[in-house]
């Protein structure tokens, strides 16, 4: 008798039968016409099938096909082959996961649903198993395997995704939408009815949306949402990035995404709030959608249960408790290799170099202390800050769930908080390891890290490894503007 695959498993989970009939549920009331079936290349970009949505239950029982190259976003390397992948490769087989099926506020005809992608039925080696360069279904596992080895012990966070708002002048230069001027409510006006359509939709997608505000670089604005559980957040930030992509398309605008395309003004960051979890439930936030536009399962937050993170009041009330401190622990000692995946492009380091706009450059921690790469932000949470705007939230997601394993395991210590202006301890004395200061560095420094490789499992290390490698060496082997600047004409 054959051995049950994991994609069989998968397809016939307890539950999910019925939940494949409420999505039918869904599709007919809403009158959805087609959907996105999607999942997240190794960048952390939107790829899939748009299928009509007659074919919802055959979908859902035998998925889509699609080559796995497709996780490498099909791309070639600066020789001309393909990176991971090459056309030889089989295709990919991606089951829709229902509980995240949501129509699309702007079309109300299309819907997105998140896919688990397996490898082919007909592969002579692991036939329909876990396909391993999916970095959704990675974070997924990876996260069930720590709350079964830590009893029931979670991660749910939140992240700060900064973007810039720009537009195209008619010289064809590209500027920001508004002035750098950070916190300035008239800046922030300015992009009012950009903004408030972003919320809209978010809400309309499962969003909770809490705070924003206008940071100081040229149409550079912070939106967030409430925390919550490590997939369903990553999930978020993606979907939000995927609304401001449109709401670009609607406004004449560019949703810039990229971490530094302006010097001496700030980049876009993302920090991650971190906080270590026992108990709680799952709780529907309906945001005044009615009916839902979509399945329940975008629209609850994990609420309640015990935060392990909160100070012990008796020791000292702003350090962490005895999990915080080894999971801070398990951070910085791999935030080396960390840097690789926080800061994952040639661009990404333009922001560690451009000194003076609070990006963090030292292996250090600290209460409210933003010289460091990370830092208490408030009781019961600390702040990953070596991490920006172009992440991979999946990836990002499993190697911090690595490192608490290895920090609450090993029972690392992350020794005293650091007060004083990290600049300032270091002329006084204090000895302080710099984060990785280029992506060249940073890949060579997660090379030598296994407890951080082991978040990219199986072939998930060789695609990134091999996508991120080709990126370093195109830029070395490349002439830019600074090149022609400073060289042009140095000799004689």
């Amino acid at each position: 008798m054959a051995k049950e695959t994991d994609l069989e498993r998968y397809v016939h989970a307890p539950g999910r039968a019925e939940l494949v009939k409420q999505v039918r549920e869904k599709i007919n009331q809403l009158g959805i016409q087609y959907i996105y079936y999607q999942f997240i290349s190794v960048t952390g970009r939107i790829v899939g099938k748009g299928i009509p949505a007659d074919h919802w239950e055959a979908n859902a029982e035998r998925g889509f096909q699609l080559v796995y190259g497709s996780t490498a976003n099909l791309f070639l390397n600066r020789h001309g082959d393909y990176i991971a992948f090459g056309p030889e490769a089989s295709e990919l087989v991606g089951i829709p996961d229902p509980e995240t099926f949501v129509q699309l506020p702007w079309d109300k005809r299309v819907a997105r649903v998140f896919c688990t992608l397996f490898r082919n039925r007909e592969e002579r080696q692991d036939p329909g198993g876990f396909l391993t360069a999916d970095c959704r279904g990675n974070l997924k596992r990876i996260h069930a395997e720590f709350q079964g080895k830590h009893g029931g012990l979670h991660m749910r966070h939140g992240t700060e995704p900064e973007m810039m708002w720009l537009k195209r002048e008619e010289s064809g230069k590209i500027v920001g939408f508004s002035k750098p001027n950070c916190y300035h409510i008239d800046q922030f006006e300015s992009l009012r009815p950009v903004f408030m359509r972003v919320i809209e939709y978010s809400r309309a997608m499962g969003l909770d949306m809490i705070q924003g505000d206008h940071e100081d670089a040229p149409g550079q604005l912070e939106l967030n949402w409430m925390y919550d559980d490590a997939l369903r957040t990553a999930d978020r930030l993606t979907t939000y990035r995927q609304i401001c992509a449109q709401v670009a398309r609607e406004f004449g605008l560019i949703a810039c995404f990229m971490t530094k395309p302006f010097m001496k003004v700030s980049a876009s960051g993302c920090h991650h709030n971190i906080s270590l979890w026992t108990g709680g439930e799952d709780q529907l936030v309906t945001l005044d959608n009615d009916p839902l536009p979509g399945m329940p399962g975008v629209y609850q937050y994990r609420k309640g249960g015990t935060n392990t993170f909160m100070p012990d009041q008796s020791l000292d009330p702003r350090k962490p408790g005895p999990v915080g401190l080894k999971g801070i622990g398990g951070i910085i000692e791999h935030l080396g290799a960390l840097t690789a995946i926080g800061c994952s492009t040639v661009n990404s380091y333009r922001r560690l170099w451009d000194t003076g706009y609070w990006a963090p450059v030292f292996a250090d921690w600290g209460f409210q202390n933003r010289t460091c790469g990370l830092r208490v932000s408030a009781p019961g949470r600390f702040e990953y800050r070596a991490v920006d705007s172009m992440v991979n939230p999946y990836l990002m997601a499993s190697a911090i769930l690595k490192a608490f394993d290895d920090g609450i395991t090993r029972n690392l210590d992350p020794g005293e908080p650091e007060e004083r202006n990290i600049y300032q301890a270091m002329e006084q004395g204090k000895i302080v390891k710099k984060l990785p200061m280029s992506l060249g560095e940073s890949l060579d420094r997660l090379s030598k890290d296994e407890v951080i490789k082991s978040a990219m499992p199986g072939d998930m290390y060789r695609v990134f490894h091999e996508y991120k490698t080709d990126e370093w060496e195109r830029f070395m082997a490349t002439t830019t503007n600074w090149d022609m600047e400073q060289y042009l004409d140095c000799l004689p």
